[in-house]
């Protein structure tokens, strides 16, 4: 896969945006500048249940799936290695749609229904560049069971899982067009299927958000010209014995037919669309690898639960492999993304665009990330770039230097506190209830 890059600065005829009513409030005294084209198409992959132990070009692990799109990504982008999503996939996913914390979204766990009043950024875009873009959500949904709600909330069209989950991946149940049946097609295929041939219909610039279900349980063996993990036995006895290699042959499907997308798009439309990959939360605990362990992957606010990987590539991005050590929240890909379309913002709600990055290593980020838990207690989690705090509302409260222990091996709470570590939990401690009330 080879991506031609356009760095032409429009300057002159950057898009100047024509705002019409929005029941959120852009914040115009931040105006980004001239980005580099107006109408860039946008590609947001989304995996599930992938964290930084089962991702290329992360220390964590040591068992990778191979991976050559994902890899060409990172060698054309940036590799962000300081994302932080909520625990479980449901938050993370309302976090992006809205730009919104959990507590201010009302979807803080798995089950948690979004209001169809929340603004999308699907809505936010089409408010803010007089409906300038087409838009599509493809693949897993989870934030409500109604086949209409995607595109009463300003979605162009939905065709995917409304569920978390699918007893197997060659047999499911798909919604399209408000009306649902059984597909026996490979999800992951069939998902990408569904992206190419709405692609290939539109006529004006286009956003998709392209969420697998892989590589969620059930562990399975994925097609075999989709991964290179080997013939496996596929007994369950095999599967649940060691399911790690059966968990990497569902994210090497995955990077197959996430190329074969790329790959179909015409030169132009790579030249002028930019791609997002993220996780939406950590590893299962049947797959965690070292430093992580069962305990402190998903459904954790530890870091192997919430730390998860972020690639950008593609029109806009002139930093070519490049790490990033920038923190940033899910909820901050509303703001980016609405800055990319070439609206002027860098906050909206609880988001904060990244979008400066992209080009610019020094651009400012965020001070302090901060994420929640209900479902495994209630609690949250905040950092600052050296310390970590969490802290359950039964009073439980684990506190971390992250410079030394990047792992939280080593509580700090009950023992001596230097000045500086003090100071860093009092001041996440007052950020913490500043973002909660």
């Amino acid at each position: 896969m080879s991506f031609k890059r356009s760095f032409i600065i429009i300057g002159i005829l950057a898009l100047i945006c024509s705002c019409s009513s929005s029941n959120i409030d852009v914040d115009d005294a931040d105006i980004l500048i001239d980005p580099i084209s107006s109408t860039p198409n946008i590609l947001l992959i989304i995996a599930d249940d992938m964290g930084l132990d089962a991702t290329p070009n992360f220390s964590e692990g040591t068992i990778k799936p191979n991976m050559p799109n994902l890899q060409a990504l990172m060698n054309t982008g940036i590799t962000f290695k300081n994302l932080w999503s909520y625990p479980v996939c449901s938050p993370t996913r309302a976090s992006i749609l809205t730009g919104k914390y959990g507590g201010k979204s009302g979807v803080l766990e798995v089950g948690n229904v979004i209001s169809t009043s929340e603004t999308s950024i699907q809505n936010f875009i089409d408010d803010n560049t007089s409906n300038a873009y087409a838009s599509a959500i493809i693949g897993k949904w989870h934030l409500s069971n109604s086949a209409s709600d995607p595109t009463t909330m300003g979605v162009d069209y939905f065709a995917g899982l409304l569920t978390g989950g699918v007893q197997t991946y060659t047999n499911w149940r798909l919604t399209e067009n408000n009306s649902t049946l059984t597909s026996t097609e490979y999800t992951t295929t069939k998902f990408t299927d569904l992206a190419i041939d709405w692609i290939d219909k539109q006529t004006k610039p286009w956003f998709v958000w392209l969420a697998y279900n892989a590589p969620h349980t059930p562990f399975h063996l994925a097609p075999t010209d989709l991964h290179s993990q080997g013939n496996l036995p596929t007994d369950s006895g095999s599967i649940d014995a060691n399911p790690t290699p059966y968990y990497m042959s569902a994210i090497e499907a995955m990077d197959t037919e996430m190329g074969r997308l790329i790959d179909g798009l015409t030169t132009e439309e790579k030249e002028n669309t930019i791609i997002i990959f993220i996780g939406d939360n950590g590893s299962p605990n049947q797959v965690a690898q070292y430093p992580y362990n069962r305990f402190k992957a998903k459904n954790s606010l530890y870091q192997g639960g919430i730390n998860v990987p972020m690639v950008v590539s593609g029109a806009g991005v002139s930093r070519m492999n490049e790490n990033e050590d920038a923190l940033i929240h899910t909820t901050d890909l509303f703001s980016t993304i609405a800055s990319i379309a070439g609206i002027p913002t860098s906050n909206v709600e609880n988001s904060t665009s990244f979008y400066p990055l992209l080009t610019n290593a020094n651009a400012s980020s965020r001070t302090y990330v901060y994420t929640e838990i209900s479902d495994n207690g209630i609690g949250y989690a905040i950092r600052n770039a050296t310390y970590k705090l969490i802290k359950y509302d039964s009073g439980i409260e684990e506190f971390y230097n992250l410079g030394s222990d990047a792992y939280e091996n080593s509580d700090l709470i009950g023992t001596m506190l230097s000045t500086e570590a003090s100071n860093a939990k009092a001041a996440l401690e007052a950020e913490a209830i500043r973002i909660r009330n």
